[in-house]
């Protein structure tokens, strides 16, 4: 790294004064409850904790800065933002293609489903899931590191990759190829898989009874609902990082969008529409009160008949 740079302060000209529209974006920040990340099935359980970390890269920074009148980030803080919010982003991709692949396998080939979606099968995935973007990020972060500044401000509420490259004095043909190999293997590849996953899945939903198609659009409803949103929000921060020109508001919904929506939208998703976990939270908010148990044996009190024997009264009679 540019050990010049490395303690520079940049200057975060898209935050305002402290005012109403900090304050209000201030409280959505807390808005994070910690008990909607609960989801009970491995994927969605790295899917919400990706979420988080892509919260955690953004919201608290954000959160001090909209209480400052001078917002200030160093430059190597402002790099290690861009890992993680592009770790993030790439990750969240990478899960969602391999969510995709076990949709696949579970409607298309339901038979040889355990078979083939084992235990150490799903280690491997979500370790090539996280490994692979963590790895090139890293490699693209150092690149951009090494590249000298002229500009120091930055007119967005958080540092990524582009906003920093933008601030150098010069541009490298390395940089832009290394970019887009990630694009295309991290971002385009997950999207075609995803996009042939359920290609496959509405043919054999197409040939099944009405049973069949329905069950098939329940189990794979939450997570194209996610896909959608989520390639609608990268789409959209992709665009808006291309504007030289940009105004409060609009940092405000990027933000927003990027770091926020996604953490908040997805849990929601998978609990109000999967139905094993409306049956737990059901059971969780509608518990009845523990019965009381049998008592045990030495504790027992066992009625005693006092009526008269059958024999006494016939010797009675």
């Amino acid at each position: 790294m540019n050990q010049s740079f490395l303690y520079t302060a940049l200057s975060l000209t898209a935050y305002s004064p402290p005012g109403l529209l900090n304050y209000v974006f201030f409280v959505l920040c807390l808005l994070l409850d910690p008990h909607l990340h609960k989801p009970m099935y491995t994927f969605m359980v790295h899917l919400a904790l990706n979420g988080i970390v892509g919260s955690c890269a953004v919201c608290p920074r954000v959160m001090q800065s909209l209480l400052s009148r001078d917002p200030f980030m160093s430059y190597g803080g402002c790099l290690l933002q861009v890992l993680f919010v592009n770790v993030y982003a790439l990750c969240a991709y990478a899960i969602l293609a391999v969510m995709a692949y076990d949709r696949y396998i579970s409607i298309c080939k339901p038979l040889q489903y355990h078979t083939i979606i084992t235990p150490g099968r799903v280690r491997v995935l979500l370790a090539a899931a996280y490994l692979f973007p963590v790895g090139l990020t890293a490699v693209q972060v150092y690149l951009t590191s090494q590249l000298p500044l002229c500009r120091f401000a930055v007119n967005k509420m958080f540092c990524d990759n582009l906003v920093v490259v933008k601030l150098a004095c010069f541009s490298r043909d390395l940089d832009n190829v290394y970019g887009l190999f990630i694009v295309c293997s991290l971002v385009l590849f997950p999207f075609v898989c995803v996009l042939l996953s359920y290609m496959q899945i509405l043919s054999v939903s197409w040939r099944a009874s009405k049973a069949s198609q329905q069950k098939a659009l329940s189990t794979c409803a939450p997570h194209l609902i996610i896909f959608i949103n989520f390639s609608t929000i990268i789409l959209y921060s992709v665009l808006y990082n291309r504007r030289d020109s940009v105004s409060v508001l609009g940092n405000f919904l990027n933000s927003t969008l990027f770091a926020l929506l996604p953490p908040l939208f997805h849990p929601l998703v998978y609990g109000l529409r999967t139905k094993e976990i409306q049956r737990s939270i059901q059971k969780l908010l509608l518990a009845a009160p523990p019965r009381p148990g049998p008592a045990p044996p030495h504790l027992r009190v066992v009625p005693v008949d006092r009526s008269p024997h059958p024999a006494s009264r016939r010797l009675g009679s």
